[in-house]
């Protein structure tokens, strides 16, 4: 399978005339017939909804792209609560998702109606000595512990996360909560990331079912919903299949009505917290080849660093790379593509056979639209980047504009050496 990008060389070259290299290009064609393919694989449930995980790409417009298919919020901290409020979030748009969760957290995902979703057993007490008193609808996250496996392959190992109470735990949450006055319960588990295989959602959907049966008849708790979360992934090498929403929606349909169906649990309402899925394919990051180097390796050195994309680097994660204007090139070179960190890790693809790049070529870093531009950092005062919305009729459309050396100094703003050299940046 052949990756294509979703911008050609003529879009980019009237793009970076507008805005300079680099920057996170994100495809809205992609993005609306996607959350439209996930709305449709979930159609079944009446009461289904993605709270899209604002974590992965937290950028208003295109969030707002998919408010408009029903999509709600998963949160997980202050500032990500307050995006969505801004954004136009609702009592019951939000899911509140977080560990180790600060007290000011707990009270503003409270004020704001969100669904809060309690990471440990002893969240229990602190949300209610924070807000003084627990809400009628609630959540806890659940972890089995052990291995999580599909056939004979690992898929994960939840006993060494750090999310989620014990089986004996959540029965215990779950007593305690109706005891001090909750009516409406949900349950949460995460237990592998990016699978890139149609089976992972049922056979989650089996094990948080099958719990929530015995839930809901050894304590009383009426189970309103449950959240299958994340971890359906995206194919970021060439040889990887995709997968198909619709086989996975259809596959946990089966297990709905295999499980929930007959023990009386018909009504439980499906959530989903996707992002990497709803996100990754449709965002890429486009830099340029600035310098090219010849010692032990050849190395093309580009005006994006690690700061713009930190996952090559931090995880060893492969995303494929375009040479723009040469995609039916022969690759017939082997690079290492370094950005100009003070960092050996500092390259977004290591031995790489690629055309043979010239200075000016565009690169274009396939699958950045999650956990991208949000994973930036000022390491070295590099300067986080613009991000730019491909709109469908071909328009680009500034939607967070680039760092300057302003933003980087703005919190010295306390010290006169700050004051000195903000005066110098504005």
């Amino acid at each position: 399978m052949k990756k294509k990008p979703f911008v050609t060389k003529e879009q980019l070259e009237e793009i970076v005339s507008a805005y300079p290299t680099p920057f996170h290009l994100y495809d809205e064609a992609g993005i609306r017939r996607n959350a439209e393919a996930l709305r449709e694989a979930f159609s079944w449930n009446p009461g289904y909804r993605e709270y899209f995980a604002v974590k992965a790409t937290p950028n208003p417009f295109l969030i707002q792209i998919l408010r408009e298919y029903g999509c709600g919020y998963d949160c997980s901290s202050y500032t990500e609560l307050m995006l969505s409020e801004a954004i136009g979030a609702e009592p019951g748009d939000i899911m509140f998702s977080s560990n180790d969760t600060p007290a000011e957290e707990f009270a503003l995902a409270d004020r704001l109606g969100a669904i809060i979703n309690l990471d440990d057993i002893t969240h229990i007490d602190f949300l209610e000595k924070t807000i003084g008193h627990i809400p009628e609808t609630i959540s806890c996250r659940y972890n089995p512990g052990g291995l999580f496996k599909i056939s004979n392959d690992i898929m994960d190992n939840p006993g060494d996360a750090k999310y989620g109470m014990t089986t004996e735990q959540i029965f215990e949450a779950f007593r305690i909560l109706k005891e001090k006055g909750a009516r409406k319960f949900g349950i949460h588990a995460f237990l592998a990331s990016n699978t890139v295989t149609n089976e992972y959602y049922p056979m989650l959907a089996r094990v948080l079912f099958e719990v929530a049966v015995r839930i809901q008849r050894e304590t009383g708790a009426h189970i309103q919903f449950i959240n299958l979360s994340g971890g359906i992934g995206i194919p970021y090498k060439p040889d990887q299949e995709a997968n198909d929403i619709r086989a996975i929606g259809e596959g946990v349909r089966k297990v709905y009505e295999e499980v929930l169906v007959p023990a009386g649990m018909g009504d439980v309402a499906i959530y989903t917290e996707l992002g990497r899925f709803m996100m990754g394919p449709y965002g890429c990051l486009v830099t340029t080849a600035i310098h090219e180097k010849h010692t032990h390796k050849e190395y093309i050195g580009v005006d994006a660093c690690a700061a713009n994309l930190m996952r090559p680097a931090m995880y060893g994660a492969y995303h494929h790379i375009t040479v723009m204007g040469k995609e039916d090139a022969p690759c017939d070179h082997m690079y290492d593509v370094t950005g100009s960190l003070c960092e050996n890790n500092d390259k977004f693809a290591i031995d790489r056979m690629l055309p043979k790049i010239d200075m000016g070529d565009f690169l274009v870093i396939h699958d950045t639209g999650a956990h991208g531009y949000s994973m930036g950092y000022n390491y070295n005062g590099r300067l986080r980047s613009a991000e730019v919305l491909l709109r469908e009729d071909g328009r680009a459309q500034l939607i967070r504009r680039a760092e300057t050396p302003a933003d980087y100094f703005a919190t010295f703003d306390c010290f006169e050496i700050g004051k000195k050299l903000l005066k110098q940046n504005i």
